[in-house]
């Protein structure tokens, strides 16, 4: 191969000063650049497995919408006597794209249980797998409609919910890369909730365990870690995160991965806009968190949560006064 310098040569005698000045300047870039790919690793991906691709997953993750919500998604309408045929071809159209795609993440990071000499196999299996498991996400969303719908006085109809609430978009969507999650395939199911992220502010760690009946109201600035678990019949408002309060190393100074460090959401629990709530604690059912609270501890069921004067407060019910508990809103960890 003809080296940067030699091409910009020969370039410059033939086509003029102006291209030579431009080739030169484009020739050191390109120097500058190669030598980056060398000297800073760890965000280059050379020689390695194909990965897979964010433009497929997130094609796949629009038709994957499109059988859970037949007719919403879709620029034509969508008769009933067109269903067999319609959902015929695009499950086969997905099962090919997505058996492809996890073999490509099979690749990159083979799950623990998998014969490494079998990928494709594994791959085919999972996917028949995440395709039976279809009809019984489709349950669940009808709840979480359902949810919408009751839980919303402005909501006038389960197809403006379904067209317009981008709390639903997200929930589906987390919902179907979870399944893929529990399988351990990776990087597909963080570029399918990451791409409903992006549309609509609402980001759910694939990990996250979500009973039914589920309702983001609004929904901007939500976050959910990958460890929590959250009941039945949970409502959460804009702003509440569930996080983590703190990340354990080893001795190495590394990071810990994979251990509980979100909260468990029991029951009927309603939660405000802006509260926090951190750490593997419980907050128990039927409980209400108001809004802009700092929480790091658990609370019992049928428990009232609220801000005041720049404390956190608590009152179960039965009890004769309230509590202060944790720390002002705000405070570090």
């Amino acid at each position: 191969m003809r080296p940067a310098n030699a091409i910009a040569s020969t370039s410059c005698r033939i086509s003029g000063i102006l291209y030579c000045v431009m080739t030169k300047k484009l020739t050191r870039i390109l120097d500058e650049l190669v030598d980056s790919f060398h000297k800073y690793g760890g965000i280059n991906h050379l020689d390695g497995a194909n990965l897979p691709s964010r433009e497929a997953v997130v094609e796949i993750a629009r038709d994957l919408l499109r059988l859970m919500f037949p007719g919403f998604y879709d620029k034509d309408p969508l008769h009933s006597n067109q269903l067999i045929e319609y959902t015929n071809e695009l499950v086969t159209s997905v099962a090919r794209r997505l058996e492809n795609e996890i073999h490509r993440s099979l690749e990159y990071r083979p799950c623990d249980d998998c014969d490494p000499h079998d990928l494709a196999g594994t791959a085919a299996r999972v996917t028949q797998g995440f395709l039976n498991d279809l009809p019984g996400v489709r349950a669940i969303l009808q709840t979480d409609v359902t949810a919408a719908y009751e839980g919303d006085p402005a909501a006038i109809s389960n197809e403006e919910i379904i067209l317009a609430y981008p709390g639903i978009e997200a929930i589906a969507v987390q919902r179907l890369a979870h399944l893929l999650y529990r399988r351990h395939i990776a990087l597909i199911p963080r570029i399918m909730t990451e791409w409903v992220h992006n549309k609509t502010g609402i980001d759910i760690h694939p990990g996250a365990e979500i009973g039914p009946h589920f309702f983001i109201d609004h929904g901007t600035g939500v976050v959910i870690g990958e460890t929590a678990v959250i009941g039945k019949h949970v409502k959460i408002y804009q702003g509440v995160t569930l996080g983590a309060k703190h990340f354990p190393k080893d001795a190495k100074g590394r990071v810990v991965k994979g251990n509980k460090r979100h909260p468990n959401i029991e029951d009927g629990v309603t939660i405000y806009a802006g509260a926090t709530i951190l750490g593997d604690v419980t907050i128990g059912k039927d409980s209400i968190i108001g809004g802009n609270v700092w929480l790091l501890e658990s609370v019992p069921p049928n428990t009232v949560v609220y801000s005041e004067a720049g404390q956190t407060r608590m009152k179960t019910a039965g009890a004769d006064r309230d509590k202060m508990i944790g720390h002002s809103h705000g405070a570090g960890i």
